[in-house]
């Protein structure tokens, strides 16, 4: 099992009756496999706060319950993270942080380890699939032993990395029966105050359990000339490198930490190196019990760590660490690009014929791929859903200084439900002199095709409301004559569109209609659909290769089709031929 797949057998195994997340790599595959059992109700969340606070209810309620997300997510869940973490539990809560050293597929490297000391919650870090599921059953059983809230940290490399997994049976669900307390769950000044102190002290009882915990492992091994303290996938990288030539503190209580064993540990060993990706979050820990250790003066705390840099920062003298990403060396560039089809080439190519005119503000989803060439139509890019309300400030800048150009703001769908339609609605408000872009491709894309609140089916196969953004737009109040909806396919459309967009003052809103290409029912629809091209009529004027299309390829002096099957007939090449050398087969 990959380290997700394990996580969701261990919420199986555990009695869990409630999940919910919003999906974001590396973590989503966690719901989509805990949804296939049909003991617990799982479903997606339109974004992660509202993903732990549907969480937070079914706990107070007295079921065990989880909420997953990646690490930028638990950003968006902070607030109630926060005060739930005051509030304690009845049923067990567990929260998963997918944390992505190396930004594989996200904005940041944020070591979320340091929400836990933050939140005062338990964290639990898992090094390989078997501890996953365990740690992931005791991670309730812990929540509930000392009514806290427990952070589960994961990385990439635990999330996607597959290892043998001995299963368990499924626990009997243990349904606590909920009594109202007040002084307990609602979150008052007076309550508050109270809760504070039970808190700091179920920490402390957390902190005598780690001591003896077995997810806390020594390895004494050899003289014990040196010893590192690690946790996670770290540990893995040590053990690749040293094997068993150094002694090991493994760590998978990585908060409230074990003084006791890490000051025993340290006094048996002459050196101590911490070892550990991201921040020196354990290397606090041990220096402000007043221990000698090594940290981030030999580690770095860039990117993700390997077993090669484990071993030459630990043995080569350096004047500091450093990362020079050593998985990329000699392997050709590959970036992402559209795929063939995609309707948001459609949309960024007609944007890019106005550049000058507008400025580029986007947001969280394959979109992001229209900052790259030959488009380069995004310039900012701060967090999921700043594409709508980062143009209010923009636009009142660009006035102040007599820029004419007009803000653009794009997200999809699924990032509209997600958050951004609360930006949207301080842009309608203040009538901000923008433009907002709404691209409905009919899913959740980037992620894997997550179905959102735009579709009729939940993630269990149960039929549920569908809501229409175009729908949400107008219930804003907004004039209709402000909104464009178009088929950013068709280019006479969406350049009308976008040309009307800027030449109009105040707020205007386009929303672009066409499904994802990879839809497998879009794909059954335009079964046999493809584009070809005439050779004889082709002048090798590269007018259809100025879409990027993957579909197409250039080659002595004439375009072609490089491959019918990945040709979705989409047709906007078609409409850049001034020849008529391309026409659509298959319709």
């Amino acid at each position: 099992m990959s380290g997700n797949e394990a996580v969701a057998r261990g919420a199986y195994e555990a009695g869990v009756l409630w999940a919910s997340a919003y999906p974001g790599t590396p973590s989503t595959e966690i719901l989509e496999n805990t949804a296939k059992y049909k003991e617990i109700h799982s479903q997606w969340s339109n974004n992660e706060k509202v993903a732990l606070e549907t969480a937070c209810g079914a706990s107070i309620g007295g079921e065990r319950a989880f909420a997953a997300m990646k690490h930028v997510g638990l950003n968006v869940a902070a607030d109630p993270l926060m005060t739930i973490a005051y509030e304690g539990v009845n049923g067990g809560l567990v929260v998963i942080t997918a944390d992505d050293p190396g930004c594989h597929s996200s904005q940041n490297e944020q070591d979320n380890r340091n929400y836990a000391t933050l939140g005062k919650v338990l964290m639990l870090e898992p090094s390989d699939s078997q501890e996953c599921k365990d740690m992931f059953k005791l991670a309730f059983e812990m929540s509930e032993r000392f009514d806290m809230v427990v952070l589960f940290r994961m990385t990439t490399r635990v999330c996607h990395s597959k290892s043998i997994v001995e299963l368990g049976e499924r626990q009997e669900p243990k349904i606590k029966k909920y009594v109202s307390d007040k002084m307990k769950f609602a979150m008052l000044p007076a309550s508050a105050r109270l809760r504070h102190i039970a808190i700091e002290e179920n920490l402390e009882k957390a902190r005598a359990y780690a001591e003896t915990s077995p997810l806390n492992i020594v390895e004494y091994n050899g003289d014990n000339k040196v010893g590192i303290i690690t946790s996670g996938i770290s540990y893995q990288h040590c053990r690749e490198a040293f094997g068993d030539t150094v002694s090991y503190l493994k760590l998978g209580i990585t908060n409230p930490l074990a003084d006791n064993l890490i000051k025993e540990f340290c006094e048996k060993c002459e050196t101590v190196h911490v070892v550990e990706e991201g921040d020196g979050y354990l290397e606090i820990g041990v220096r402000h019990l007043k221990l000698d250790c090594t940290g981030k003066e030999l580690i770095t705390c860039q990117g993700e760590l390997t077993a090669e840099i484990v071993k030459t920062s630990l043995t080569e003298a350096k004047s500091e660490p450093t990362y020079d990403f050593p998985q990329l060396k000699d392997i050709p560039a590959r970036p992402p690009v559209f795929c063939a089809g995609c309707p948001h080439r459609g949309f960024f190519y007609s944007m890019s014929k106005f550049r000058d005119k507008v400025v580029g503000m986007g947001d969280i989803g394959c979109y992001g791929l229209g900052w790259q060439e030959p488009f380069n139509c995004e310039e900012t890019c701060v967090c999921m859903d700043a594409g709508t309300s980062t143009t209010i400030g923009m636009a009142n800048a660009l006035k102040n200084q007599d820029d004419t150009r007009k803000p653009l703001g794009f997200q999809g769908d699924s990032t509209f439900f997600h958050g951004g339609f609360t930006g949207f609605i301080d842009a309608v408000h203040y009538n901000t002199n923008a433009i907002l872009c709404i691209l409905d491709n009919d899913i959740t894309a980037m992620t894997g095709h997550q179905l959102n609140a735009a579709n009729d089916t939940g993630l269990m196969g149960e039929p549920v409301h569908k809501l229409n953004v175009t729908d949400m737009i107008y219930a804003t109040g907004i004039d209709k004559d402000r909104v464009a909806v178009v088929d950013p396919m068709n280019q006479a459309e969406m350049d009308g569109a976008l040309k009307h967009a800027i030449e109009t003052d105040g707020l205007q809103v386009i929303v672009t209609k066409y499904p994802c290409a990879l839809l497998k029912w879009d794909i059954q629809q335009r079964a046999g659909r493809h584009c070809v091209i005439d050779a004889d009529k082709c002048v090798g004027c590269k007018m259809c290769m100025k879409v990027a299309c993957p579909a197409l390829a250039f080659d002595d002096g004439k375009a072609h089709i490089a491959d019918p099957a990945a040709c979705t007939g989409c047709g906007l090449c078609m409409q850049n031929c001034k020849v008529g050398a391309i026409t659509k087969v298959g319709e």
